[in-house]
């Protein structure tokens, strides 16, 4: 697979591309289900509620964290991790103004 070359592409295609992509794992999207379902800073259960190895928890929350879908709270030698509301919602504009764009042409083309 070669590289994208992410210059050649707008900031929103940039942008929604890249939370695409994170959302684009299912171990991502069960862990943001959780952090929802459990409306709190959450420490250490995402292993036991999700079932992969503390190394790939660890990862998907590090990619959720890049781009800023939850942050995370240091508390004693854990770090506590939540949705990051405000980041949530600007993310749902993005995409929901992608998806919804209509065609303007109502035309089949095939």
């Amino acid at each position: 697979m070669g590289l994208v070359k992410n210059e050649l592409f707008n900031v929103e295609q940039n942008t929604i591309a890249q939370y695409a992509k994170v959302l684009g794992h299912p171990a991502r999207v069960a862990i943001l289900q959780h952090l929802f379902k459990m409306n709190s800073c959450v420490c250490g259960e995402l292993v036991l509620e999700i079932g992969l190895a503390q190394a790939t928890i660890s990862q998907h929350l590090k990619e959720l964290k890049a781009i800023g879908l939850i942050k995370g709270n240091v508390d004693g030698t854990s770090v506590c991790y939540c949705i990051d509301t405000e980041k949530w919602k600007a993310m749902k504009l993005v995409m929901s103004q992608f998806m919804n764009a209509d065609i303007q042409n109502s035309n089949e083309c095939c």
